[in-house]
């Protein structure tokens, strides 16, 4: 397996695997893996309620929306459906298809629906910690942003009573990836988008020792199609 040193003097790997990437040996002589993810972040999102200075601009069916000091409400309602009805599509069609899920679970929107994170832990579905909030954090300070990530992991460990073991950011800053190996109790770390293939990071922490940090791919592509085939027949498409 390939090692990202990310504690180099040029930090980015632009070669990977390269021109031979290596036989993954998936359990059972499979041929292909496939991590299904639903992201649920409805309730956490930017919002004058939550005490943010504008409304949402992220992910919706509108284009390029504006960020007003106000209620946004047709961009509440965008995110609304994944909570009051896309979400539930999708459950019932993995459940048909006796299918495991993945969720990357934003801490303040599962609070905000325990019915809902009931029905996850239920149906056996992984919840991994997807933070507080969901917002930008790239110009957030670190203080806010740790404060953010106990708080993300507080809230799924008190709903499930079992410990987010997985970590995905999604509007993450450059500091994201230590403070998840500052935690240290993460099996993998799911911040990142440039391979096919899993493959192990060096992280310096803010102490500066150097750990290893296993990084499962996020995509942003294959799996939002395979929902809305599956599970989103209707007019909007969001569901997380």
């Amino acid at each position: 397996m390939h090692t990202y040193d990310s504690t180099l003097a040029y930090p980015r790997d632009l070669i990977g695997y390269g021109r031979n990437p290596p036989h993954a040996q998936w359990p059972g002589r499979a041929r292909i893996a496939v991590q299904f993810v639903l992201n649920y972040e409805e309730g956490g999102e930017n919002s004058v309620l939550h005490g943010d200075a504008g409304s949402e601009q992220f992910l919706s069916e509108m284009f390029n929306p504006a960020s007003y000091p106000d209620r946004h409400l047709s961009m509440e309602g965008i995110y609304e459906y994944g909570s009051r009805a896309g979400v539930w599509r999708i459950l019932r069609e993995f459940e048909k298809q006796q299918l495991p899920l993945t969720v990357f679970g934003v801490g303040m929107a599962l609070q905000r629906h325990p019915e809902l994170t009931a029905a996850f832990v239920e149906l056996g579905h992984e919840i991994a910690c997807h933070g507080w909030r969901w917002v930008h954090y790239q110009n957030v300070d670190e203080a806010t942003e740790r404060e953010h990530m106990r708080l993300g992991m507080d809230a799924i460990t008190r709903l499930t009573g079992t410990r987010p073991l997985g970590w995905y950011t999604g509007r993450d800053s450059p500091r994201t990836r230590r403070l998840v190996a500052d935690d240290g109790g993460f099996e993998y770390d799911s911040d990142y988008y440039g391979d096919d293939l899993p493959f192990w990071m060096q992280v310096q922490k803010t102490d500066g020792s150097v750990v290893p940090q296993l990084i499962v791919i996020a995509t942003l592509e294959a799996a939002s199609a395979i929902l809305l085939e599956a599970s989103l027949p209707t007019c909007s498409s969001r569901s997380g």
